[in-house]
Formats: structure tokens, C-alpha cells, sequence
């Protein structure tokens, strides 16, 4: 089981800007504001000013999904976590969300509305959980 990515930004929840940005890094790896900026215009139906797309990275930074490094006389933005780390820790949040709902038959009453495929995976991880359990009991 993968843990938990470590560092984790401090903030999770992102806007609408904030998403598409962080989605654009991590498809470029890395990029200046310059490179960012253009990706976004590159749509003719969109207008956005350069100083936002700074005003936005500066805040993923702040929020911890950022770090920026200068190369040459350019400054580089590139994500801390993967996208497949942000969505682990996504999924994490929102399972203490769900369960913090603390009533057994409400949560239980969810599994009404699931297919069979779903079912097998809450089946599959019931048992991880068990023995996860069974093994800190036995140490």
C-alpha cells in the first residue's frame, strides 16, 4: 500500500484557476509564468491577465503545492506533488470526510446504491483493514 506523499501541501482545496494551473505544470513538468500564460491563451475564448497567472502561482506555493526555482534569468514553477499524489491525498481527505459522519447506518446506507464492482472493492479493503489490525495486535 503506497503511503501518504511527504511533504503534503498545507492547503488541499483549490480553485478553479489554481486546478487548471497545477494540471498545466504537471503535464510540463516545469514552466515559467511566460509558459503558463501562453498555454492558457492558446485558447481564443479566454482572457487572462499575465499578473493573475503570478498571483496564482505565488499562491499554490503558498498553499504548498509550489516551489519555484530560478534558471538562467527566468524563474521555473514545478508541482511537489504528482497528480497521481494529489489524488491519493484528495481521496484520503474525503474519506475523513465521509466517515466523520460517525453514524454506522448512514455511511452503510450508501452501500445501497452500489454496483458490484464496488462492492468487491469495499469487500477487498474490509479485509486489508483486518489484517492491518490482526498485524498491529500481534506486534
Amino acid at each position: 500500500m503506497s503511503p501518504l506523499p511527504n511533504p503534503r501541501p498545507r492547503q488541499l482545496s483549490l480553485g478553479p484557476l489554481e486546478t487548471e494551473i497545477l494540471e498545466i505544470l504537471w503535464d510540463l513538468g516545469s514552466a515559467t509564468v511566460k509558459d503558463i500564460h501562453d498555454r492558457i491563451l492558446s485558447d481564443p475564448d479566454r482572457e487572462l491577465a499575465y499578473a493573475s497567472v503570478t498571483t496564482v502561482l505565488r499562491r499554490l506555493a503558498d498553499k504548498g503545492w509550489l516551489t519555484c526555482d530560478r534558471q538562467d534569468r527566468a524563474f521555473r514553477w514545478r508541482p511537489l506533488t504528482s497528480r497521481a499524489e494529489a489524488h491519493m491525498l484528495q481521496a484520503h481527505e474525503q474519506l475523513h470526510r465521509f466517515l466523520a459522519i460517525g453514524n454506522p447506518d448512514v455511511v452503510a446506507a450508501f452501500v445501497d446504491d452500489l454496483d458490484g464492482a464496488s462492492l468487491d472493492q469495499l469487500e477487498a479493503i474490509a479485509q486489508r483493514l483486518k489484517a492491518a489490525r490482526q498485524a498491529k495486535e500481534g506486534a
